[in-house]
């Protein structure tokens, strides 16, 4: 869409007709006409152009994404992870092993941090190698999504056009419709088409080099000969998954993964309890519920706050509804770690998730109203990239720098838990 100002300008004033003759008055008219046109003209096309060249920008980043991407006769999709690893150390001169490898420029960051020292089989080890990124291919779990999935999708839609002032009617819920039975359609064909294929590979049957293709490029598999004909044979990562939960929960180990490199790391949990305790007691910023649960006051401390703003028109109608907490909508804020594994002793990233508590939309609903305001008063103090900090630098070097400057960072521990709630 293109931005509103240009169609909400319009160039035009009050001509005093008693004063100036009607042809010129037209005249007038007919040039203020002409200006906003003009503007309205010249600002789309700078528009359009500023769009194309975001285009073309961004698509060469995807191109270039892609090229670099691995193709399926490199190392990157066929080989096992582990020699792949060790191409890739070949090829970096880095002769260092899994676990004294570095995250960074220049170095091999390790697939996996095992510092529970929990035994792993080979088929565990390469799962965990894959990431947390990596998700395998199971129509059921998809499947089982798929309404939960469309729904949410549905809602975007409909705040897009309620957004424009719209009403999406009936066409939207024929597209959900259509795409809930084009997905199921997949999801069943996925399943089918694997079932067939191992069924003809089985009695002998004559199949097309394309159903082999097709099953290769959708399943995430194992090589394996049958027949004489060479096909992926799928591995069954649902069974691997709850393997290592049940032995993750007889080791009492926690999965979790890295703050930095974002691989998984495996740590223990008593080690977590010793740390998570710690920074309790050194930061005093929080408490342990236990079976306390505050969550039913909290909702409706919050919903009768908003209430007596709505009576008091603090708030328009549409602003209550907004704001307001729905039962099944909300959860108690909570803390969970990330392991910092790149730091000696590996402490934990504190992370406070709070994006069901009660109070969430009414923090952000501030948040959008004193963004700007803020903005506007400390432009003058913060640089928002490393591009303005180097040209900032460079302005300010002219008349201050000299022999003894000495310039430094300064990384505040413990920030968010020292700033005083009430002010």
């Amino acid at each position: 869409m293109p931005p509103k100002i240009i169609d909400k300008v319009d160039f035009s004033f009050k001509i005093d007709e008693s004063i100036i003759s009607q042809d010129e008055t037209q005249a007038m008219y007919n040039q203020m006409r002409q200006i906003t046109k003009d503007f309205r003209v010249q600002a789309m096309k700078l528009y359009v152009q500023s769009a194309a060249r975001e285009n073309e920008i961004l698509s060469n980043e995807i191109k270039g994404i892609i090229e670099r991407f691995p193709q399926e006769n490199d190392d990157g999709f066929d080989a096992e992870p582990a020699s792949r690893e060790r191409n890739q150390q070949s090829r970096r001169g880095n002769n260092r092993s899994d676990s004294h490898t570095f995250a960074g420029r220049g170095f091999l960051a390790p697939a996996i941090i095992n510092e529970a020292n929990i035994q792993l089989t080979e088929e565990e080890h390469q799962l965990l190698k894959l990431g947390p990124k990596f998700i395998f291919n199971d129509p059921k779990t998809a499947t089982r999504r798929r309404i939960t999935e469309l729904a949410s999708l549905r809602r975007k839609i409909e705040k897009c056009f309620l957004r424009k002032k719209v009403s999406p009617g009936r066409p939207l819920q024929q597209f959900i419709v259509e795409l809930d039975v084009l997905l199921q359609t997949l999801h069943n064909n996925i399943s089918t088409t694997s079932k067939n294929l191992n069924k003809s590979l089985m009695i002998g049957n004559q199949i097309s080099q394309n159903d082999i293709i097709e099953l290769i490029n959708s399943q995430a598999s194992q090589s394996q000969v049958l027949n004489g004909i060479k096909v992926k044979k799928k591995k069954n990562y649902g069974r691997l998954v709850k393997r290592l939960k049940h032995k993750f929960k007889l080791a009492n180990v926690i999965l979790q993964k890295s703050d930095k490199s974002k691989v998984f790391h495996l740590g223990k949990a008593e080690d977590y309890r010793k740390k998570s305790k710690e920074y309790m007691d050194k930061t005093q910023a929080y408490k342990c519920l236990g079976t306390e649960d505050p969550l039913p006051g909290l909702m409706q401390k919050t919903n009768k706050y908003l209430l007596d703003l709505r009576l008091a028109k603090w708030i328009t109608q549409k602003q209550y509804e907004l704001l307001n907490i729905k039962p099944n909508g909300v959860e108690l804020a909570h803390s969970y770690y990330l392991p910092k594994a790149h730091k000696p002793g590996t402490p934990l990233r504190p992370i406070i998730s709070g994006l069901k508590h009660p109070t969430i939309k009414i923090s952000k609903f501030l948040g959008d109203l004193l963004r700007p305001l803020f903005d506007k008063m400390a432009q003058e103090t913060t640089v928002s990239s490393g591009f303005e900090l180097v040209k900032k630098l460079q302005e300010w070097s002219i008349l201050n720098m000299n022999q003894n400057t000495i310039f430094c960072t300064i990384d505040v521990i413990d920030l968010y838990t020292m700033i005083p709630q009430v002010e």
